[in-house]
């Protein structure tokens, strides 16, 4: 199997054509590097994790801006701090002319924040990820996604056929997760040796280079404790009790986590509450196959029978839908919901298309009696509709505001 082409290129160019700089960011071997060389040959490229590279622009920053003020790339512009305030100057010489500077990022909470104090205005954030389900399939626009981007009306998405010949695919796609160089590669020896590899790059290079006071110990144990969190509400106090740790440190592993794009931190739907809300936060692993490598399962029918397997469906799902979205530009706010009484609804998304709750479900057929949680919060907020993501043979009606959609159509 070649390269893919990323459903990324086309906002990419898009932000291009609007901002001075454009910032790439997402989670180590998501496809940054690759995304760089699709560009057109006028872009010259500099991987700060080259020594050469490094000294060339670690010398003088503001001298090599000056030299290089057009088309110029810099991918893991993490490892050099004080780059930011360089490419500010850069940038402010000539701050109406867009489509100058891509600088990319990995694995690092500062690089968001060295963004947003230096360059306030002056970039667009592309977050970048591993493969969606719709990318292996080359599906560069998955449609769900687009659907719910341009506020389709129910009888829109009752248009949405299924592939041929895709529920085993899908299932493929679970187990594996999305990383670009396994899937390329398409070697299950290979995969198992690279996630290996992977924890312990994430771990040993980046994660403790960029905190060198973390507890190594600790923070092993609590990487290998995420497999169980994931799709659960999150309880600090039992962590850090159970890690051995203070309560601000277990929110500190978990702040690490989300902000080096490991971990997907999903906070409580509070707005215009009439019943009492759970106000902890729920978090999934991102990838799956990661989730999958820590619970050392090896097969999909491993899978099928494993405890965490409804909410490893879950997680897998809710990334689906939202890196679509973000490969759209579409503007949105996540949460979950979960009141008191247990009713909950998996996701809730708060953007320019409106409020929209969906529920995730594995089953091919699901009971009303399942659904009461998200009808309830869709009568409760006024919803247009609800959307319930299963693994259905078509698209139905549960009723006139939800409805079911099977998780092939999301393509």
């Amino acid at each position: 199997m070649g390269a893919m082409e990323r459903m990324y290129q086309k906002i990419l160019l898009e932000l291009l054509e609007l901002f001075p700089c454009v910032a790439v960011i997402g989670v180590r071997q998501c496809g940054k590097t690759t995304l760089l060389q699709e560009l057109s040959s006028q872009w010259q490229l500099f991987d700060l994790e080259k020594s050469s590279d490094f000294e060339i622009i670690s010398r003088d920053p503001d001298l090599f801006f000056r030299l290089h003020p057009n088309h110029t790339a810099i991918d893991e512009a993490q490892l050099l701090p004080e780059l930011f305030t360089s490419l500010r100057v850069a940038i402010d010489a000539d701050r109406a002319q867009p489509g100058r500077f891509i600088i990319t990022g990995s694995s690092s909470p500062e690089l968001v924040r060295s963004i947003s104090e230096s360059l306030a205005g002056r970039v667009a954030i592309l977050e970048l990820a591993p493969f969606t389900f719709a990318e292996t399939q080359q599906h560069l626009t998955p449609e769900i996604a687009k659907l719910i981007s341009n506020r389709a009306t129910i009888e829109d998405f009752q248009k949405l056929k299924i592939p041929a010949a895709i529920l085993q695919k899908q299932h493929e796609f679970w187990f594996r997760g999305g990383y670009p160089e396994p899937w390329i590669r398409n070697n299950p020896r290979f995969t198992k040796l690279w996630m290996q590899n992977y924890v312990q790059t994430y771990l040993n290079r980046d994660i403790l280079r960029l905190f060198p006071g973390l507890n190594r110990q600790k923070f092993t144990l609590f990487l290998q404790m995420l497999s169980n969190l994931s799709g659960t509400i999150i309880n600090y106090s039992d962590l850090a009790r159970t890690l051995g740790v203070s309560q601000p440190t277990a929110r500190e592993y978990f702040h690490i986590a989300h902000g080096t794009f490991i971990w997907r931190h999903i906070p409580p739907y509070e707005k215009n509450a009439a019943k009492r809300i759970v106000k902890h936060p729920k978090g999934y692993l991102r990838d799956t196959g990661i989730l999958h490598f820590f619970l050392h399962v090896t097969t999909i029918n491993d899978l099928l029978a494993h405890p965490v397997m409804g909410r490893s469906w879950e997680g897998m799902v809710i990334e689906e839908i939202l890196r679509g979205l973000n490969a759209l530009g579409t503007s949105y706010d996540y949460y979950h919901y979960r009141t008191g009484g247990g009713a909950e609804v998996d996701l809730i998304l708060d953007g320019e298309f409106g409020l929209l709750p969906i529920e995730i479900k594995y089953g091919q057929k699901v009971s009303l009696r399942e659904l009461r949680g998200i009808r309830d919060f869709i009568k409760e907020h006024k919803c247009q509709y609800g959307i319930v993501i299963n693994n259905d043979e078509r698209v139905s009606l549960y009723d006139e505001k939800l409805l079911g959609i099977p998780f092939a159509c999301c393509l």
